[in-house]
């Protein structure tokens, strides 16, 4: 039995992977379950899935479920705060870390997975957004496996050769084509955006997301760290990737040849495809997902993004090409902004000048070591607070 370990198992990447797993019960066993704060949530998943540890990371909500799990006769052991994270990502028994946790949050555990030399399915962007040169040097340091979960990576990881060594061009690629929806506002009159909602905001047209990432999805910062994401993944160079606006999110993302074949990934819009995949590599298995049916599709539409639209994209490449800190800027910053605009204290269009005022007053450093990149990340989020409390008064 290969022993799983969910980190954010309460958010909607968790929920799939469970999902997934339950697909297969003689093949995996869930070791450890963890969320933030989401005791009821986390509380039926230990019911089900009976795992060895919950974490949940605020010490309050701990102790609500600890006693919940023991009044059920649970024998599941409940361990808080973010060090226990750490610490159930390190356990023998686990073999693979689903590392799902949004946000910054998520880098310290997922980094403590690569340096137990675990397998880890990465859903966290952010750890290689933030620390990619470290995240990257730990994983060939201990010997762990990296299965990328983002449906674009997941499909490159397909469909890049079987040979991970070198540059992109010693493999013969080209380029990689990496797809995104546009989000619900891809035709909004511009003049509109600043009334959307938060509401509006996370109602994707394809997919089912967390709102925070819905929400990077509609401004397309998404694909921005995602761009960062594939640079360190694939060793590629901001040249060598295009974004491309892909509405029916079918085709979820290509790689071209030299020779001039381009290879896709296709697939219905549906996040236990990825996840099947890194859990189940190099073989195969079922995920619970629909065939699909190119008759139905009927067309697949390809546009370029306009920065016009989509200043977050513009402001995540030109992070990237900055280097050093300025990434793990970017994120802090857009983090701050887009809590700001789902407690409706700013509006959309508010969410890139937060960032572009952050990096403009943060000067990028070279990210030696992880405080260091963690006092980039504290900084970036005080002056974008700085920004909107302006904005407010």
């Amino acid at each position: 039995m290969i022993g799983v370990t969910i980190l954010g198992a309460t958010g909607s990447i968790g929920i799939n992977t469970l999902d997934v797993l339950s697909l297969h019960p003689g093949r995996f066993t869930v070791v450890a379950l963890t969320g933030n704060r989401d005791v009821d949530g986390l509380y039926r998943q230990c019911l089900q899935w009976r795992p060895a540890y919950a974490v949940l990371v605020d010490a309050a909500a701990a102790g609500r479920l600890s006693r919940q799990l023991r009044s059920a006769g649970s024998n599941t052991r409940v361990l808080s705060g973010a060090a226990a994270l750490e610490e159930v990502v390190r356990l023998p028994e686990t073999d693979y870390v689903m590392a799902a946790i949004v946000g910054a949050a998520g880098l310290a555990p997922t980094l403590a997975a690569a340096r137990a030399g675990k397998r880890v399915l990465l859903a966290n962007k952010e750890s290689l957004v933030m620390a990619g040169r470290i995240f990257m040097d730990e994983v060939r340091r201990h010997g762990a496996g990296l299965l990328p979960i983002d449906s674009e990576h997941n499909a490159l990881f397909q469909c890049m050769p079987a040979d991970r060594s070198g540059t992109l061009a010693e493999r013969g690629v080209t380029r990689i084509l990496l797809t995104g929806s546009g989000g619900p506002f891809r035709e909004t009159p511009l003049a509109q955006l600043p009334l959307m909602t938060p509401e509006q905001a996370c109602a994707h047209p394809n997919w089912e997301m967390g709102r925070k990432i819905s929400v990077d999805s509609a401004t397309m910062m998404n694909k921005g760290l995602e761009v960062i994401e594939a640079c360190w993944l694939f060793n590629a160079t901001l040249e060598q990737i295009q974004v491309v606006i892909h509405p029916q999110s079918v085709i979820h993302s290509l790689v071209e040849y030299a020779d001039g074949s381009v290879l896709a990934q296709l697939g219905n819009p549906d996040m236990r495809t990825p996840i099947a995949h890194a859990l189940a590599w190099p073989q195969r298995m079922a995920a619970g997902v629909a065939a699909l049916d190119l008759v139905q599709v009927g067309r697949l539409d390809f546009q370029a993004p306009d920065y016009n639209r989509f200043p977050c994209l513009r402001l995540a490449l030109a992070a990237m090409a900055a280097g050093g800190t300025a990434p793990a800027a970017l994120n802090a910053a857009n983090e701050v902004a887009v809590q700001a605009f789902l407690e409706r204290r700013i509006r959309f269009t508010d969410i890139p000048p937060v960032i572009e005022y952050t990096l403009e007053r943060v000067t990028p450093c070279d990210p030696v070591s992880l405080a260091v990149i963690l006092a980039s990340d504290t900084q970036a989020r005080r002056i974008a607070q700085e920004w909107i409390g302006k904005l407010r008064n």
